[in-house]
């Protein structure tokens, strides 16, 4: 009797040692595959800062002419956002991590709030710019110099395409909201969060850099 029993125990022990061991190595697949894409994501903004680079170079006066278009003070506002937005992410890992689901929870709440604040800013701006006419294929974009119109054209292609992004982060953090709500991520088991948050720090770090290049220049 004690010999079977000492046997279940071994064969427990067993079996939680591979299932960790499984785990263990599906985390670190993930982990892979995510600095992976986010290694593509870099090499893609990476080449819009490039092309942003030499063009600047080539329209310096244009470029800091066209900038002062540009509301300072929206960008500096969605900075802010964003910034704090990577702050409530981090805080909401380290409070599953600690087992205390309900402050996860609201630190992902105000992450997914603070992103809506960052478009709705986004959407007043780009609104402003339109009804100023000042959006490709305008007239009144076209009637300025190609220094100018090029400007435009990045300005819209990459904060387009950030916007694009932040987009995206509010429905994947949506779902790893629900997925929390259903334990199917828990303290022991949170790479999908992890994974979440290390994505939405690289949309941030990409807004830190586009900043400065197009409403600080002037």
């Amino acid at each position: 009797m004690i010999e079977a029993s000492h046997s279940d125990i071994a064969e427990q022990a067993s079996s939680s040692a591979t299932h960790a061991h499984h785990v263990h190595r599906d985390d670190f697949g993930a982990k892979i595959g995510m600095w992976l894409f986010l290694f593509t994501e870099l090499l893609l903004f990476g080449g819009l800062f490039i092309i942003y680079m030499a063009y600047r170079q080539q329209y310096s006066d244009a470029f800091h002419l066209a900038a002062r278009e540009l509301n300072t003070s929206i960008g500096t506002i969605n900075t802010i956002i964003l910034l704090t937005s990577s702050l409530t992410m981090a805080l909401s890992i380290a409070a599953l991590q600690r087992y205390k689901i309900t402050l996860s929870l609201y630190m992902l709440s105000a992450t997914i709030l603070l992103a809506f604040g960052f478009m709705v800013n986004k959407y007043f701006e780009w609104t402003a710019k339109f009804s100023h006419g000042i959006f490709p294929g305008s007239e009144e974009l076209t009637a300025k110099s190609s220094g100018e119109i090029i400007f435009f054209g990045l300005y819209y292609t990459m904060t387009g395409l950030h916007g694009l992004h932040v987009l995206i982060g509010i429905i994947i953090l949506t779902f790893m909201f629900v997925f929390i709500k259903r334990n199917s991520i828990t303290p022991t088991n949170y790479i999908k969060l992890e994974n979440s948050g290390l994505y939405w720090h690289l949309v941030d770090l990409i807004w830190i850099f586009l900043f400065p290049l197009f409403y600080l220049i002037h």
